[in-house]
């Protein structure tokens, strides 16, 4: 009995004897199915394949991803601070050397995801550390795996720690969530925001419903994601994957995008 992993987007499922007949994350028209067809693998396989790199991004934030590349190749955030530290995002492989290596900072306090693409093998690792996954109930269908460690929460905001809060933002998926981080960025606040707002090489973000297949969100959608993240203080907002970061002046940032993003859908184009 295995807990298969689908290798287009390294989602996790319940332990079967057999593969699953598809993924239904990838089934759905915000992901695809590769062109190779439906592929799954194990824990045990990916370990044996891949790594863990560590990057250290600012005091008390540090990037984990995979080599090589795996799935939608994300990367997670381990925000450290006095009260505990939280795994924002999640990746697909843990091996026995992050486990120690994470324990060795103080262990998780909590996980928390900002949408179902990244939610990956989060079982696994609140098993490892015995701690809490914080997800949006208005996502709930899309929990491949269930655990006793998942708590679902309502509304639009949920406090975690000293200075920690979760945003429901929408857009991407219905519960979207984004974490404000009032310490980061030099005490003048970051906001980790995996898909939810997409920094792009421009240095500015962008949303979509749909990455891959490029469909876009709706006006309407676009505008919601920013009146949520408007009211709160950030200067920096850090991506889904590596080097995808606002550096500074973030908050305008986002602003601009999202009337940009708006005004073109608006605007009639031969």
């Amino acid at each position: 009995m295995h807990a298969y992993i689908c290798t287009t987007c390294g989602t996790q499922y319940e332990r079967s004897a057999d593969p699953p007949v598809s993924c239904a994350i990838c089934d759905d028209e915000r992901q695809y199915i590769g062109a190779g067809g439906q592929r799954w693998t194990t824990v045990a396989a990916l370990r044996a394949s891949h790594f863990t790199t560590w990057r250290q991004k600012e005091p008390g934030l540090i990037g984990l991803g995979t080599s090589p590349g795996f799935g939608i190749g994300q990367r997670a955030l381990l925000v450290r601070t006095p009260a505990g530290n939280i795994l924002w995002d999640c990746i697909s492989l843990l091996d026995q050397s992050t486990v120690e290596a994470i324990r060795a900072l103080g262990g998780l306090a909590g996980i928390a995801i900002s949408h179902p693409h990244y939610y990956t093998t989060m079982v696994d690792w609140a098993e490892a550390f015995d701690c809490p996954i914080h997800l949006h109930e208005a996502d709930r269908q899309w929990q491949m795996r269930r655990s006793p460690h998942i708590q679902c929460w309502g509304g639009d905001t949920k406090p975690l720690l000293d200075g920690l809060t979760l945003i429901r933002a929408g857009g991407h998926y219905p519960g979207g969530t984004v974490l404000h981080w009032g310490d980061g960025a030099d005490g003048k606040g970051a906001l980790l925001t995996g898909d939810i707002l997409q920094v792009v090489p421009s240095g500015w973000v962008s949303f979509m419903w749909s990455f891959p297949n490029f469909i876009p969100l709706s006006a309407g959608s676009v505008r919601r994601v920013a009146a949520a993240v408007a009211p709160y203080r950030f200067d920096r907002i850090y991506g889904a994957f590596f080097g995808r970061v606002v550096p500074t002046d973030a908050a305008a940032i986002a602003a601009r995008s999202a009337e940009r993003y708006v005004a073109s859908l608006q605007t009639e184009r031969e």
